[in-house]
């Protein structure tokens, strides 16, 4: 098939590398405009415009895929079908009736369970225990449209938001190519979700992602590691904000929910049950390290509470 892939993030790369490597024609990229990063908040082409640069495949970034111009550009293209991972638009009709085949979406769960921006946070913040990716239609509702294909991905207990988005992005890729594989041979046909079952995943802000320390501790190591690479999860310290990273359920003696316990080698931290050890942490203005580090460097002593302003 002749396509245009449309993707932003790092995690749609690989089904990018993939439809390159197939016996499909990629004709083109669509991909979301250059956005400011980085402390001098330089404008960089997102990291499928890079490698489609690479490939030397022509980038297309329209400002939002309504425009008539890009529009224009992709009925030329004539794409028989446009596969989506990621992209980060929200897609007309008039942009949905270009391609032959549709716009068919990976999206990174088991629908119709978690539509929305976030599913993969969602489960390991639920505490799902399997979760997967499903390739479907794109139709004007949220990630209502008709399935084609799913896999599944056990949630392994140490699995962070990043950690399980990176194997589901690169299990998922095969299965978008086949997916399209299918269309074009009429091998495989849509079929409608059920309506039963339906959760829908929100995008995580990082005022969702501050810790309540008086909350078990199950459930903040959950929310810690869905919100670990972003938005991070966060407390406080004297007034400032310090992330928090993936932390470690311990058998310690309970403290107050909040208080910290300070050791040569390790920090507690009390919750509505039992303590939790801190990992990683990174204050702000400073680099990411071991909480034993970081609490040495603060002077920091036993009986202080993570929200006191100091």
């Amino acid at each position: 098939m002749r396509i245009v892939f449309a993707g932003t993030p790092e995690v749609a790369v690989p089904s990018l590398n993939a439809f390159v490597e197939s016996d499909h024609e990629v004709v083109a990229v669509v991909t979301r405009p250059d956005a400011p990063s980085g402390r001098g908040r330089k404008l960089v082409a997102s990291p499928v415009a890079q490698r489609a640069e690479e490939l030397g495949i022509p980038v297309l970034k329209p400002e939002h895929p309504r425009d008539e111009e890009f529009q224009a550009q992709l009925r030329e293209l004539a794409p028989d079908a446009c596969p989506v991972v990621a992209y980060g638009a929200l897609l007309p009709q008039s942009a949905l009736d270009i391609p032959t085949h549709g716009w068919i979406n990976l999206h990174f769960s088991l629908l119709p369970a978690w539509r929305g921006a976030a599913p993969v946070q969602h489960a390991v913040w639920a505490g799902d225990e399997y979760t997967g990716a499903t390739t479907f239609r794109i139709v004007k509702a949220l990630d209502a449209g008709p399935t084609f294909g799913v896999m599944t991905e056990r949630i392994r207990p140490d699995d962070t938001s990043g950690t399980l988005l990176g194997r589901l992005a690169e299990a998922g890729a095969p299965l978008l190519v086949q997916t399209i594989s299918g269309i074009e041979s009429g091998e495989i046909e849509a079929r409608e979700q059920p309506e039963d079952g339906v959760t829908i995943a929100p995008k995580i802000l990082v005022e969702h992602a501050r810790v309540d320390w008086t909350a078990p501790a199950v459930a903040i190591d959950r929310q810690i590691r869905a919100c670990t690479p972003a938005p991070g999860a966060w407390s406080t310290h004297e007034g400032e904000r310090i992330k928090i990273g993936p932390v470690t359920l311990t058998d310690h003696e309970p403290l107050e929910p909040g208080v910290l316990e300070v050791t040569k080698k390790a920090v507690l931290v009390g919750t509505g049950t039992v303590p939790v050890q801190l990992g990683e942490v990174k204050a702000f203005g400073k680099k990411q390290m071991a909480a034993a580090d970081w609490a040495r460097g603060v002077r920091l002593e036993s009986g202080v509470r993570f929200g006191d302003e100091g």
